[in-house]
């Protein structure tokens, strides 16, 4: 399967964004490809509800979450069965597909899926990943490290050598299983000349605090997300779940589907207003 026709469709959101044509768009979906149905379920209510209040949208979910702390914590349904369900979403909904890589290895097979090759923050730096993930012609999303400054952003882009790469926020290390936020950071990152998305699930992570697992503040998303269009960024990261409390990743963190047209309302309100003042 080839996605040269969506590559192009993310190529115009971003350009629309840069002109100030449309609001923010949104990079949403569970944390891990649980299964067909479930993918189906948030993809159609998140189409839905983007095509009515006019924001672009890119699907995401993972195949595989390598990050886990705890053996025994869920990492997703493989590479290959992973792969066939965001197809499936992609073929029915016709929408552009985002999900992580993690080794040079991957990258050809998920080129062929996935329109954006994400990088996850704790492989930000490798070199390698970064370069042939690029490479491919396909967008890449270079998630910021907890343990990177803003302004480290700017090397990474750069050595990726592709007009195609976007630069996500999603929080700092603050001493032990928590993280913050400095917004000053969406600024200094748009210095690298990509597109900056902020990440308002993640950034509200408490890494490994559920003894083993991660927790959240999802109650913290909205202000987050109304803080960071206030700053103007190109997109918004949220992983969403109908149930999250069942969710098999990320389960305390992840916003409640039901919550989403509220704080997409949120956002075309204050981008409005942001755009009016400029």
């Amino acid at each position: 399967m080839t996605n040269n026709s969506l590559v192009g469709e993310v190529s115009e959101i971003v350009t629309k964004r840069k002109q100030g044509s449309m609001p923010p768009f949104l990079i949403a979906g569970p944390c891990v490809a649980e299964s067909a149905d479930l993918l189906f379920e948030i993809a159609e209510h998140l189409t839905e509800l983007c095509q009515r209040l006019g924001i672009k949208l890119i699907f995401k979910s993972s195949f595989c979450k390598a990050n886990r702390l705890s053996a025994d914590s869920y990492s997703g349904p493989g590479i290959d069965e992973g792969l066939r369900m965001l197809s499936d979403v992609k073929e029915r909904f016709g929408l552009p597909i985002l999900t992580d890589i993690h080794e040079t290895a991957e990258i050809k097979a998920v080129a062929q899926v996935a329109d954006i090759l994400q990088i996850p923050a704790f492989l930000c730096r490798q070199t390698g990943l970064v370069v042939q993930a690029a490479a491919s012609g396909n967008w890449v999303n270079i998630k910021k490290g907890q343990f990177l400054a803003p302004e480290d952003m700017t090397p990474l882009v750069a050595k990726a050598k592709s007009d195609k790469v976007m630069v996500t926020e999603r929080g700092s290390t603050f001493g032990y299983r928590s993280l913050v936020v400095d917004f000053r950071s969406l600024m200094i990152m748009k210095s690298s000349g990509a597109p900056v998305i902020f990440d308002a699930t993640h950034s509200l992570q408490l890494p490994g605090a559920g003894g083993g697992v991660s927790l959240g503040q999802p109650q913290y998303i909205a202000p987050f997300v109304r803080a960071a269009v206030s700053i103007g960024i190109d997109g918004l990261f949220i992983e969403t779940h109908p149930e999250p409390l069942t969710a098999k990743s990320d389960a305390k963190a992840m916003l409640p589907m039901n919550e989403m047209e509220t704080i997409l309302r949120q956002v075309i309100e204050f981008d409005t207003t942001l755009s009016k003042t400029l």
